[in-house]
């Protein structure tokens, strides 16, 4: 039985990190747990207490690493859902259903007296799924703003300044030309013109205007495509930051999650990794469309199913949900793992862990792990496990 929805309470939380000798943290594999992670770590390290950070993408994987042997003084802090049976004294679990990790943690990194970075958090809300600024994260905006750490603009939310690599590999986006860069030039032909570093706000806005208008008109776009791409223009930029945009930096932050968190961690601690950062993105993003361009689907009640060959089904599943769904969650099934996305701002956690069980009767030698948060959820099975055994397993309690 996972921990879902429990964390903390927050004096615990701060007075075993306060005491800890060494302290682990053990992340979920999404932007949002990224971003959580990397503003713990640069706490701790600001105040030298030794730290190791893993991300373990399911909650069988997280619950294993928490069995491992530890010294008395050492904490481990979980960025996410584990087995209950592994919970203690020297265990921190970050995990709840209303609110982003990269809330929690900036809580626990401000009781620490430590200060979070506010862009790096605002980056990890805006992974989550979150609107940067709403709510209690309003102190976060006005803090970045005052600092000058964020300006608003026209334009489109990606990392790069140069457009036609930010919008052919971005996965906040899905246009007639995205994954292709050759062809999102040809799209842009008619408003880029001249160096980038020169563009107006003129410019930008007429980027903006182009991607939306091929966004909403394209072939297969659905009503959900007008209000998703709407939250992607008109971006916060980052003149000091990595990226150009927050919401290009928590493109990367979630690209970089899935596919090579390593980059991912040092990226949330602000270390120099945003070139490799942005090549992982890069084939992230490309790998997205190409595998959505090619999938096979299917309608259900309530859920629409696409079958890939090749490519990151947790961005799938979000692009897919974004952009090309009539239903409201989407399932991407691909070879040995799936994953849901849907509209809602619901936690996953416990329907994931109901077809995790239903699978698991089905097919008993499918070995099934899973993992769930707000608005995603992912399955790991054998190979071997048809598609439609899965897809009846999460019709069943999706």
């Amino acid at each position: 039985m996972s921990t879902e929805g429990r964390s903390a309470e927050p004096a615990s939380a701060t007075n075993a990190l306060e005491s800890a000798g060494f302290v682990r943290l053990i992340a979920r594999a999404d932007g949002d747990a990224l971003a959580a992670s990397g503003l713990l770590a640069s706490a701790l390290d600001d105040v030298e207490t030794p730290f190791q950070v893993t991300v373990a993408p399911t909650v069988a994987a997280r619950s294993d690493r928490l069995q491992t042997s530890t010294r008395e003084d050492d904490v481990t802090v979980v960025v996410g859902t584990a087995d209950a049976a592994a919970d203690g004294d020297n265990v921190v679990t970050l995990a709840t259903t209303d609110r982003p990790a990269t809330l929690e943690a900036v809580d626990l990194v401000r009781d620490l007296d430590a200060t979070p970075d506010p862009v790096v958090a605002l980056a990890g809300i805006v992974a989550s799924g979150g609107d940067p600024g709403a709510g209690e994260s309003e102190w976060l905006l006005e803090t970045a703003r005052e600092q000058g750490l964020l300006e608003c603009r026209p334009g489109v939310a990606i990392p790069t300044a140069d457009p036609v690599d930010g919008l052919a590999h971005s996965t906040r986006l899905h246009a007639p030309w995205s994954g292709d860069p050759d062809a999102t030039r040809e799209a842009l032909a008619d408003v880029v013109d001249g160096d980038p570093a020169d563009f107006d706000a003129d410019d930008h806005r007429a980027i903006g205007s182009l991607v939306a208008l091929d966004v909403v008109g394209a072939d297969g776009a659905t009503d959900a495509a007008a209000e998703t791409i709407g939250r992607a223009l008109r971006p916060s930029a980052t003149p000091d930051g990595p990226f150009e945009t927050l919401g290009g930096f928590a493109d990367v932050l979630a690209a970089t999650a899935s596919a090579e968190p390593g980059t991912g961690v040092a990226l949330a601690m602000g270390h120099d990794v945003h070139e490799r950062a942005l090549e992982v993105w890069r084939e992230y993003g490309r790998r997205t469309h190409a595998a959505l361009e090619t999938a096979s689907t299917g309608r259900y009640d309530g859920l629409f199913v696409v079958g890939i060959d090749d490519g990151p089904v947790d961005a799938v599943a979000r692009v897919g949900v974004a952009y090309r769904s009539p239903e409201s969650a989407v399932l991407a099934v691909g070879d040995g793992e799936a994953a849901i996305a849907t509209r809602e701002a619901d936690s996953l956690g416990a329907t994931l862990e109901g077809v995790a069980r239903e699978l698991a009767e089905r097919a008993p030698d499918a070995d099934v792990d899973y993992d769930g948060g707000q608005r995603r959820g992912y399955l790991r099975f054998d190979p071997d496990v048809d598609d439609a055994t899965i897809i009846a397993a999460v019709r069943d309690l999706l």
